[in-house]
């Protein structure tokens, strides 16, 4: 959920930032963990890559016609047994308060909201803000300006968010280095070899930080930032559940 432009928000206090006080489900061990922890600037972070010539990226709201899951426990529960593991889950854009998005969202290629080219108050609008989209091992990151100019086809997952954290290599430009600005919070980038990485901060950090990560270390010339406070992992190689508060959009990543 949008908390705020960059250098305002709130920061959760440290114990719910936490993954510890998570929920802690069994670890599936016959499921390999895509996501490594690592340490950039100071922060710890965790980093989950979803590879396009192996994994399936698709976005889950609900069950259909049915209300937002608001969280990875409801929608382990409502899973498929004939699915696909999950190799791992994320949040995956901004949303209202009934857990539904405020941007473009597309799942499973049927579009549920409109790509909103809105001024408005908060993170989301914090212009340029962007869109997240593709299909079968074909992931991009777009401007939503450049997404509602070059994009015809409609993809088989999309979800806007924002603000952008990298356009072409560069900081978004309302994004300082390392801004007064601390919360847990995750983005979507992608590599040079076309895979996409899901970043979360394990403690409170701030956008630039983030973004830094993404050019530095990712080496991506897009970025797009998913939310904060919220920010959530479902790691079930690992029994990591994340559940700071209700979620919206979640990304849901599984072998092919």
């Amino acid at each position: 959920m949008a908390i705020g432009p960059n250098g305002g928000g709130k920061a959760l206090p440290t114990g719910k930032d936490k993954a510890s006080n998570a929920p802690s489900p069994t670890p599936t061990e016959s499921v390999a963990s895509a996501c490594k922890q690592v340490t950039f600037d100071g922060a710890k972070l965790t980093d989950c890559i979803a590879d396009p010539a192996k994994n399936r990226i698709a976005l889950v709201l609900g069950p259909r016609d049915g209300a937002p899951y608001r969280g990875f426990a409801q929608l382990a529960a409502k899973r498929s047994t004939d699915a696909p593991p999950v190799l791992f889950a994320m949040n995956a854009g901004m949303f209202d308060g009934e857990g539904k998005p405020i941007g473009y969202y597309v799942q499973g290629g049927d579009r549920l909201k409109e790509l909103n080219r809105n001024d408005g108050p908060g993170n989301f609008h914090m212009q340029p803000n962007g869109v997240f989209y593709g299909g079968k091992g074909d992931w991009h990151i777009r401007t939503s300006n450049d997404f509602y100019h070059s994009v015809a086809d409609r993809p088989d997952f999309g979800t806007q968010s924002g603000p952008m954290l990298l356009i072409r290599g560069k900081l978004h430009p309302e994004i300082t280095e390392d801004g007064p600005s601390r919360t847990v919070r995750n983005g979507v980038g992608i590599d040079p070899q076309g895979r996409a990485h899901f970043v979360i901060s394990d403690e409170a950090i701030s956008f630039g930080k983030l973004a830094r990560y993404y050019r530095d270390v990712v080496k991506a010339q897009e970025a797009l930032y998913l939310d904060g406070g919220v920010s959530a992992l479902w790691d079930p190689a690992t029994g990591r559940m994340d559940s700071r508060g209700p979620l919206g959009p979640i990304v849901v990543v599984s072998e092919k």
